[in-house]
């Protein structure tokens, strides 16, 4: 019979001890939202992310530069019928040496497709292992969820409302893949040349100033107003278009069954301007780029995004 639970391997240049190390370093990789022991036998610890997501973990197995198992003992998620997927799970990483190589194999038992969380869990863990767990052995740093402060912790959201004298364009579009891969593409450099335009210097960074060429003779600069982790983005456009100057530029995102959804609101437009309707008609356009980028690994950046 086929083994359908989740896996995912790394081999790199380290020892197991290092591998053993990083792993157990769980505010390191995977979130910094954790209370309790990750490193003690038979400890138990509790993970939370905002409203969404819950878990409560014991370490059955403890092997030190060979194994480590988490049992589940509890567990919520906010946007599937079954709340208490997970549950009686065991998320299991396995090390091995090599040829001066250490082999990490990660497997979650029981995580299989027919889960209602599988397709979004599945695209997480893989960036949790493939990229901030491998980071952290290769550099000492990963990429977990940040903590939670009380703000982020139960966000309030943008009052979106337009203002009586101004104008706000809007979208919304689920996107198959989970909130840590789109908000990296909304954030980084690289992400943002994948789907936008190649000719992007930007850092997620708040106060920095974000620059997107659009051809020789054209560029916009917005200045980065807000970055909440894996939830929202707010940018102030300081440089393009008359009519683009002052507008703010927030991207929300919300974990989905199916991956995330985002919602995008352009606020603080003047009047219903033949540039505001090719805008947004351009940024629906950017979207589907943004999709495909985030779901395939290949957006439509300028100048092909209306092909």
């Amino acid at each position: 019979m086929k083994n359908e639970d989740f896996t995912t391997t790394i081999l790199i240049e380290a020892t197991g001890q290092e591998v053993f190390d990083a792993v157990n370093n769980v505010r390191g990789w995977w979130s910094e939202n954790i209370d309790g022991d990750t490193d003690k036998l038979n400890s138990e610890f509790n993970y939370h992310y905002q409203d969404v997501h819950r878990a409560k973990m014991r370490i059955t197995e403890f092997v030190p530069n060979k194994k480590v198992v988490w049992h589940v003992l509890d567990n919520y998620f906010k946007f599937t019928e079954d709340e208490r997927e997970w549950i009686d799970t065991n998320v299991i990483f396995e090390i091995s040496e090599k040829d001066g190589k250490a082999q990490l194999q990660f497997t979650h038992e029981g995580l299989v497709p027919d889960y209602e969380c599988y397709n979004v869990c599945h695209d997480a863990w893989t960036h949790y292992i493939q990229d901030s767990l491998k980071n952290l052995i290769l550099t000492g740093k990963g990429s977990p969820t940040p903590k939670s402060t009380e703000e982020t912790a139960s966000p309030e959201k943008h009052d979106s409302t337009p203002q009586m004298t101004t104008k706000s364009i809007c979208h919304r579009l689920l996107i198959e893949a989970p909130v840590e891969k789109v908000y990296e593409a909304i954030t980084t450099q690289k992400g943002l040349a994948a789907w936008w335009t190649p000719e992007t210097t930007a850092k997620p960074e708040t106060g920095s100033i974000s620059r997107f060429s659009f051809g020789p003779d054209y560029y916009k600069e917005m200045k980065i107003e807000e970055l909440k982790p894996y939830s929202s983005v707010k940018w102030l456009c300081i440089k393009a278009y008359e009519e683009w100057v002052g507008t703010t530029l927030t991207f929300e995102l919300e974990p989905h069954r199916k991956g995330s959804t985002l919602y995008f609101h352009h606020d603080g437009w003047a009047a219903y301007t033949p540039e505001f309707a090719g805008c947004s008609y351009d940024w629906a356009l950017f979207f589907r780029s943004l999709k495909f980028y985030c779901e395939t690994g290949k957006g439509f950046p300028y100048p092909d995004f209306n092909k």
